[in-house]
């Protein structure tokens, strides 16, 4: 369902080490030009019954997904890129029926 590139995962596992907790939750939220934005934010607590979990056994991490939003990330890959002097996550959505001209808003 989703995909981390090995990029990603060495700086999401690292970034848990320094911070702590048990994962990411990968989501969306209503923003933007386009409609959606996404959202990736860090789990301390263990996931809800309405989550699906995706468990990396190597490094050691899960990816929550609210099973709502899941309509929206299905074949999501999610990589960390360095451009510049910017660094960050990128998403690479086979749903994107387009995005808005600043590129922080999809639409699906």
């Amino acid at each position: 369902m989703i995909s981390l590139t090995d990029i990603a995962r060495n700086k999401i596992q690292r970034l848990l080490e320094k911070r702590g907790g048990i994962g990411i939750r990968l989501g969306v939220k209503t923003t933007g030009c386009s409609g959606l934005a996404y959202v990736l934010e860090y789990i301390d607590a263990h996931p809800l019954d309405l989550d699906t979990v995706i468990n990396y056994a190597q490094p050691g991490f899960s990816v929550i997904v609210d099973k709502r939003h899941e309509v929206y990330l299905s074949g999501v890959t999610v990589d960390y890129v360095r451009q510049g002097l910017n660094e960050g996550f990128e998403f690479r959505n086979p749903n994107e029926r387009d995005r808005c001209g600043c590129g922080e808003s999809f639409r699906v």
